[in-house]
C-alpha cells in the first residue's frame, strides 16, 4: 500500500464499533480512538467507552480501494470537499493516537480554530502541539483534526507546555506545522 493515506469515514450514528470490525476483517487500517463517559440511566450510571469523534473513524487505504469500504454496512462516506475525498494529515492523526495511548482522561471538545498554541516538552505527550485552554484551575490540550472541525482534550500539567508561535502565510492565514497541500485556512487574527 504505497499510496496509502490516512481519511476521514463518515458512519452511521453509533455504529462506529460494528463499521470498525468490518473493515478490519476486509484488512483496511483502522484507527477508532475512544474514551471513557459515565452514563446515568434512571435506575444506574455506567461507565461506557464511546467513540472520541461521533460518527467518524479513520481508515489507512490507497483510495483507488475504496469501493469495498462504500460497500460496508453503516458507512456513509468518506469525508471530503464535494465529491473528492481529502486525506487527514499523518500529523493530526498521530497527535490524536499520542492523546488516547497516554492514559490521560481523554474528552471531545468543541472545535477550536483560534486560541494559545503550545508545543508539550514533558510528559506522555511530548512533541505534541495543540492549543490549551484552563479549566477550573487546571490546563487543558485541545488538539483538532481540521478536516473533520472537531476537537479533542486532555488535561496536562501548566509545566508541561511552552508558547509555540503559529506560522502565518504572507496572506495572513495560519498556517499549521502539518499544513496540507492545497487546502486554504481562515485568516485569523495576530495579536502581537
Amino acid at each position: 500500500m504505497l499510496d496509502a493515506v490516512w481519511y476521514a469515514v463518515a458512519v452511521r450514528s453509533n455504529f462506529e464499533r460494528i463499521v470498525a470490525q468490518s473493515l478490519r476483517q476486509k484488512e483496511y487500517e483502522v484507527f477508532l480512538p475512544s474514551y471513557l463517559s459515565k452514563r446515568r440511566w434512571s435506575d444506574r450510571t455506567k461507565v461506557v467507552e464511546c467513540a472520541l469523534f461521533s460518527g467518524y473513524l479513520f481508515c489507512r487505504m490507497d483510495l483507488r480501494q475504496r469501493v469495498p469500504l462504500l460497500n460496508t454496512p453503516g458507512v456513509a462516506s468518506i469525508v471530503g470537499i464535494g465529491k473528492c475525498a481529502v486525506p487527514v494529515e499523518d500529523c493530526e492523526i498521530a497527535a490524536i493516537q499520542r492523546l488516547v495511548e497516554s492514559g490521560l482522561p481523554v474528552a471531545p471538545w468543541p472545535f477550536l480554530k483560534a486560541g494559545q498554541f503550545v508545543y508539550i516538552n514533558r510528559g506522555p505527550l511530548a512533541g505534541v502541539e495543540g492549543i490549551v485552554i484552563a479549566s477550573k484551575n487546571r490546563s487543558r490540550l485541545v488538539v483538532s483534526v481540521e478536516m473533520l472541525q472537531r476537537s479533542v482534550t486532555v488535561e496536562i500539567e501548566n509545566d508541561w507546555a511552552e508558547p509555540s508561535r503559529p506560522a502565518y502565510s504572507r496572506s495572513g492565514e495560519y498556517m499549521p506545522a502539518c499544513q496540507p497541500a492545497g487546502l486554504s485556512y481562515a485568516t485569523v487574527r495576530r495579536s502581537l
